[in-house]
C-alpha cells in the first residue's frame, strides 16, 4: 500500500514519462493486461491513456487493470492513469 508521500513522489516522477499504452474500444482484454504487466515489470511506473471510445471511464479502467496486474493506481487525471508496481528482483524507484 502506498503512503501519501509515496504517491506524491510517484506523481512527480510520472510527470516526466510519456503515455505508453492506450485503452480503446476493445476495452481490457488479455493482450492489454499482458502489455501492462510487461511494462510494469520493465519500468515500475507507467502511464496509459483511456480513449473516448473505451467502454467505461478512466477510473473504472484503472481499478480493473490494477487488480488484474497486481499494481496500484497512483493517480487518474482525465483520461490518463498512472500505475506503479515495485519490481521485486530489480527495483528502479526508491520510495
Amino acid at each position: 500500500m502506498l503512503t501519501s508521500k509515496d504517491r506524491a513522489k510517484l506523481r512527480a516522477l510520472a510527470n516526466q514519462i510519456d503515455t505508453i499504452l492506450q485503452v480503446g474500444k476493445g476495452g481490457i482484454g488479455p493482450q492489454l493486461i499482458k502489455q501492462v504487466d510487461d511494462a510494469l515489470e520493465a519500468r515500475e511506473l507507467i502511464k496509459i491513456r483511456v480513449l473516448e471510445t473505451a467502454p467505461g471511464f478512466a477510473r473504472e479502467v484503472g481499478e480493473e487493470l490494477a487488480q488484474a496486474t497486481n499494481s496500484e493506481v497512483v493517480q487518474t487525471i482525465g483520461t490518463k492513469i498512472v500505475f506503479y508496481r515495485k519490481n521485486r528482483k530489480n527495483p528502479k524507484i526508491q520510495l
